[in-house]
């Protein structure tokens, strides 16, 4: 029997680094991988259809929506976007553990259909740092940096919600404690007693 694997569910505010910690975990962890949402919105160049979305008109969407195949979705501007919740349990079903990125108001509709979910929150080292960081190549207006932070800020209020906090200062320190979460659940007594079966049968069978 295989060991089901976790969702894991990670939000951000902008800035905070989310995008490439999870890039670095992925490319240091085999059993773990990342849902990619539907969404209505057309492709744009370089894309490629099924890696960075799965692009669906609206009308299959809706139905997707009616059908309750969505752990969360959310309308932004005149598009949809939704993470596919047979996927997800597909993926679980075969021992992977799934990584969902999204913002804190898809992390509370994800809790309330799979609760066991393990949910983490990355956060800047100092406000500085943040608008350091979305400043980026100095190139927006300081209304639009402004506007960024306020964002930001009210992103950060909801970390209270999450069960991990990850501060990404120091960018291999906050890689190394992404990695001990994922690491710590898989050493959990209820599947290592799975995982483990035949050596714990063999050290006990005397």
């Amino acid at each position: 029997m295989n060991d089901i694997g976790t969702l894991y569910v990670i939000s951000a505010p902008s800035g905070a680094g989310k995008t490439s910690l999870v890039k670095a975990l992925l490319d240091n962890d085999e059993q773990v991988c990342v849902s990619v949402s539907h969404t209505t919105r057309d492709m744009r160049p370089g894309e490629v259809d099924g890696k960075d979305y799965n692009f669906v008109p609206m009308d299959q969407f809706n139905n997707m929506i009616e059908q309750g195949q969505f752990l969360e979705f959310a309308e932004v501007f005149t598009n949809k976007y939704g993470t596919s919740r047979p996927w997800v349990e597909e993926q679980l079903e075969q021992g992977m553990d799934v990584i969902l990125e999204i913002d804190w108001q898809g992390a509370q509709q994800v809790r309330q259909q799979m609760p066991d979910c393990i949910s983490l929150f990355i956060l800047p080292p100092s406000t500085e740092e943040l608008r350091k960081r979305l400043t980026g190549r100095g190139t927006d207006s300081d209304e639009v940096i402004n506007h960024r932070m306020s964002e930001s800020m009210s992103e950060m209020s909801h970390y209270p919600e999450f069960q991990y906090l990850v501060f990404n200062d120091d960018f291999d320190t906050a890689l190394n404690d992404l990695q001990t979460v994922f690491s710590a659940r898989r050493l959990e007594l209820s599947r290592q007693q799975l995982k483990q079966a035949q050596i714990l049968a063999e050290l006990l069978s005397e």
